[in-house]
């Protein structure tokens, strides 16, 4: 798969509103200390959450991956393993070299450039951080067209509103309908907050359909009873957006049968998690994945019956 390949790095993963992140996320969406080592800050200011951003040229489209934040979260098991016998989660995150009492994982939203629009996938919680990755991209969030989510849960909304104006404010926002209808009978505070101001001219689909040229809609449910990925498609090259499909690069990839914390249908969560992960690693399709450890993009190769691992993308596409 030919293309470019670019990496845009500054700062730390860390903003000056991360005390106000933290008071609004989900305990799964908190967020963690900086990945690299940052110059010493002023006394009494926080530190800056400066962006990063990765694109590739996926045939006539340009696709970027923005980092939206991080977390670290103790007693990974009550959530990615819920009935997950404890010896097997001990022994699977040594063997993986990592720690059975803690996990970390990013929040990446993709931005997709196509010939007649720029797309916007999810929208993280802090608005600020996407105006800063964006801006390692070169745009502004007045650019985008168009904003597409896969789901309504917090960290995926946060960033449609910015105070009490619509963040990114020429976008039409595109929302799968049984997604809406969930949280419509169930709001949460996020919902009420952030995609009912926007409802009104939002644009509802089924899950089943092109919503742009050159990008599908397919049902993932399970996760959210409307939660839904997004299969890029030009010049014959293709890339699936797969959302929170999995959420760990180890224990839902590895083990897709152990139940999820934050998968609304359990059974379901699973069952889609292991159709997803079987058909990515038979087509061999690139994805990018919304909790993948950034830049969230790789390959799923298969690891023995039921089992799968992530293979993180390296010069494969320059």
């Amino acid at each position: 798969m030919a293309g470019l390949f670019k990496t845009t790095r500054r700062g730390t993963m860390l903003m000056g509103g991360a005390l106000p992140l933290a008071l609004v996320l989900p305990a799964h969406a908190q967020t963690a200390a900086p990945a690299q080592t940052a110059p010493a800050e002023p006394p009494g200011e926080a530190p800056v959450f400066v962006g990063r951003a990765n694109t590739i040229q996926l045939g006539g489209f340009e696709v970027t991956t923005l980092l939206g934040g991080a977390s670290m979260n103790d007693n990974p098991i009550e959530t990615f393993g819920l009935n997950a016998d404890p010896a097997e989660f001990e022994s699977l995150s040594a063997e993986n070299f990592i720690p059975a009492d803690r996990s970390g994982g990013s929040f990446t939203l993709t931005l997709v450039r196509t010939p007649d629009a720029l797309v916007l996938f999810d929208t993280g919680m802090v608005p600020a951080n996407n105006a800063a990755s964006l801006a390692q991209a070169g745009v502004k969030p007045e650019d985008v067209t168009h904003v597409v989510l896969t789901h309504m849960h917090p960290d995926h909304i946060g960033g449609l509103m910015d105070g009490e104006a619509p963040a990114f404010p020429k976008a039409e926002l595109i929302l799968p309908r049984p997604e809406n209808d969930h949280w419509a009978a169930n709001p949460s505070e996020a919902y009420t907050a952030k995609v009912v101001p926007l409802l009104d001219k939002a644009r509802q689909i089924e899950g089943t359909e092109e919503i742009l040229p050159g990008i599908r809609a397919e049902q993932a449910h399970g996760h959210t009873p409307g939660h839904t990925t997004y299969l890029l498609e030009s010049d014959g090259q293709r890339l699936l957006i797969t959302g929170d499909s999995f959420n760990h690069y180890v224990y839902s990839v590895q083990r897709p049968a152990w139940h999820v914390r934050f998968d609304v249908d359990k059974e379901q969560g699973a069952a889609t998690r292991q159709a997803v992960l079987a058909r990515l690693a038979e087509e061999k399709i690139p994805f990018i994945g919304y909790h993948m450890p950034f830049p969230a993009l790789g390959f799923v190769a298969p690891n023995g019956e039921g089992s799968y691992r992530f293979v993180p993308a390296t010069y494969q596409f320059g």
